[in-house]
């Protein structure tokens, strides 16, 4: 049986994992939407529909997919213009919700992915929400100029939030638990730091150690 399925569609930064996986053997396959596919004409074309076409005719084309094997697909939108090719070329399908073994396979491709894009590994593995929109923006409003090439900036609420008015000021932290939103490194007590307050959907506040506010 063949699974097919998709991680990071919902995260503002990065491009959209597809994966697939024969269960029977454990191959398992993976490529990227690229994040070109999600600026504004691209997105508001739906351009990335048809590019999950390519990549599951190319990694079909890897592993052998025959026409008589079943194939579960996730139901999401996503896939929609994928299953219109399914019915002209006769492939056997059905839409369901993708669990294991294909689900932490394909979310731990995108981690991994995001990570190579400069997202901290412990933004990740500590936070309950990683890919949470405004988790994610506060990221991304701590080194504005480079991460928002990395974001998906088709989307209307990236054009809502993108432009906010933001207080900057230089504080001393005495104690400080914090971690710097640049470089990703604690902000030791003593400190002194840039201080970014804006309002998006609450007030929002982040702290960059003094010297990585030098270069953002």
């Amino acid at each position: 049986m063949i699974q097919i399925d998709d991680a990071g569609s919902g995260s503002l930064i990065g491009g959209t994992c597809i994966g697939i996986m024969r269960v029977e053997t454990g191959e398992f396959l993976h490529d990227f939407i690229p994040i070109s596919y999600y600026t504004k004409d691209m997105f508001d074309k739906k351009e990335y529909l048809n590019y999950v076409i390519k990549i599951i005719d190319k990694m079909f084309n890897t592993i052998n997919v025959v026409k008589d094997e079943e194939i579960n697909v996730c139901r999401g939108y996503m896939f929609d213009n994928l299953r219109k090719w399914f019915k002209e070329k006769d492939y056997k399908y059905n839409s369901v919700k993708i669990g294991e073994p294909l689900q932490s396979r394909i979310e731990e491709a995108f981690e991994k992915y995001t990570i190579s894009l400069g997202l901290p590994e412990s933004f990740i593995r500590y936070t309950k929400y990683p890919f949470h929109f405004h988790r994610l923006l506060k990221w991304v409003y701590a080194d504005f100029d480079n991460r928002s090439q990395i974001c998906k900036t088709g989307w209307k609420s990236w054009n809502k939030y993108n432009h906010l008015d933001k207080d900057i000021s230089i504080v001393q932290l005495k104690k400080s638990n914090f971690t710097c939103y640049k470089c990703g490194k604690r902000i030791k007590n003593n400190s002194s730091v840039k201080k970014i307050v804006y309002k998006s959907s609450k007030n929002t506040v982040l702290y960059l150690h003094d010297d990585c506010s030098k270069y953002n």
